[in-house]
């Protein structure tokens, strides 16, 4: 838990792996700024703490715009243990109150509009509404900070119906206007540049070898120190580069052309990074166990896919054979029946396009070509199910379900203890395969065994 304490030490520091866990409000300035703020400290007598840049701005106070709280990383570390509340904001930050009304979203996560309130004021001191409106403005300020996107299109990409309710909302939160950010920082360029954040440490490098044996041909791709790969989001077909830039940045290369949506697809692809990782938290207690004794890779994030159809396809495939192997199989079922993109970039396939076709491009059993069309089934069926529901299905097991989670959810919970390469990896720790006291970050746990027999 962060006490003022441990927050004074890391803002006096200016520690990176704290940005975004807690941010600095500083009574006599009326500014909050992130722990890495570059300007002089102040005393501690006029400094408070929040964990959530919304709580500081719902306070009264205004973002700094020199280290530009709304750049931050995320962070889940000031949720607490409420799963209902985590859920409430994962909705809202994929704009369930801009889709539906707070009783709906209230009805959608099982419980009463009055306990949402409560909930909300409780933990974070203010209204559902006011964290969603929070967060749409922080957003637009991104924006606005870092592209050359029209105002009106700024507007549209954080959420807002109108330009002229966006006005409104960025005067009452910022007590700016869009036009004064604008003026300040203009950029330009397409494609979409923008950076993304996180707490070192990151083992890049590693991330990128463990994509690079993984790669499909037209699907995503490794060069020097970049990763990009296709996607389809909101109907409309895409692809992405991301690179290291800045200090504590990647920097994302986005070529999308929805009108709507852009926060949400940002979250997707922080989450297929794992840029919200709390490595601080996670790798003390991994290097407290006996199994690692201290010797860990740091930095070393979760290597996502776009989704956990795709995460379940690979894992199907990948039963039983190699990783080369699997790849081969996988790039059959790419170029026969993924839709191609621009010049040599393709979507990988969807459920439909597999449920459709008899599969005999791939050289596998035909139970296996069975467990993929049964699989194709179910997502069309119940597209928001969780993997947990495809165990029914013929040919899943439960490893196959947690590698979904592990890399098409990026559950940082998955022990994949039955996995050959982790067992050979625990044999050669000299360890029973007890994972209770790895929890909840058996996944790194996970990714740390296949790394040190080189992934």
């Amino acid at each position: 838990m962060l006490t003022p304490a441990i927050c004074r030490q890391a803002r006096l520091a200016r520690d990176a792996r704290y940005d975004g866990l807690f941010f600095t409000a500083v009574s006599s300035t009326g500014i909050f700024c992130r722990p890495v703020c570059p300007a002089r400290a102040p005393a501690e007598q006029q400094v408070r703490y929040y964990f959530c840049a919304a709580a500081a701005s719902a306070a009264g106070y205004r973002p700094c715009l020199r280290c530009r709280p709304d750049s931050a990383p995320g962070s889940a570390a000031w949720q607490g243990t409420d799963t209902t509340l985590q859920r409430a904001l994962r909705l809202i930050d994929e704009g369930g109150l801009q889709q539906q009304s707070q009783q709906l979203l209230a009805e959608r996560l099982g419980i009463s509009e009055r306990y949402l309130r409560k909930l909300f004021q409780q933990q974070l001191g203010m209204a559902p509404k006011q964290y969603a409106l929070m967060q749409q403005v922080l957003f637009a300020k991104k924006l606005l900070h870092e592209t050359a996107l029209p105002v009106s299109s700024v507007a549209f990409q954080a959420g807002f119906n109108s330009v002229r309710r966006f006005n409104d909302a960025f005067k009452q939160q910022l007590n700016l206007s869009p036009l004064q950010i604008r003026r300040q920082h203009h950029c330009a360029g397409d494609p979409l540049q923008l950076s993304l954040s996180y707490r070192p440490p990151l083992a890049w490098p590693q991330m990128l070898a463990f994509w690079q044996q993984r790669t499909l041909d037209g699907i995503d791709w490794v060069t020097d120190q970049r990763y990009g790969r296709t996607f389809s989001f909101m109907q409309q077909a895409g692809w992405f580069e991301v690179a290291p830039g800045t200090a504590n940045n990647l920097t994302l290369q986005l070529h999308w052309p929805g009108k709507q949506g852009l926060f949400t697809l940002l979250r997707q692809l922080r989450r297929l990074l794992d840029l919200d990782a709390n490595m601080l938290q996670i790798e003390q207690q991994l290097c407290s166990q006996p199994l690692f004794n201290g010797s860990i890779i740091s930095g070393l994030r979760i290597p996502g896919v776009w989704n956990s159809w795709e995460a379940g396809v690979r894992a199907i495939l990948g039963q039983q054979v190699s990783v080369a192997g699997a790849r081969t199989q996988l790039n059959r079922l790419v170029q026969a029946l993924g839709e191609p993109l621009y010049h040599d970039k393709r979507l990988f396939p969807t459920p439909q396009a597999l449920l459709n076709n008899d599969l005999q491009m791939i050289k596998v059993p035909q139970a296996r070509r069975d467990t993929l069309k049964a699989l194709a089934q179910a997502v069309i069926s119940q597209p928001d199910a969780a993997p947990e529901h495809w165990l029914s299905i013929k040919g899943i097991g439960p490893w196959t379900v947690s590698y979904a989670r592990l890399r098409g959810l990026s559950d940082s919970d998955i022990w994949l203890g039955g996995d050959l390469g982790v067992q050979k990896a625990l044999a050669k720790a000299g360890a029973n395969g007890d994972s209770t006291a790895l929890a909840p970050w058996r996944s790194y746990a996970t990714l740390q065994l296949w790394f040190s027999l080189g992934a």
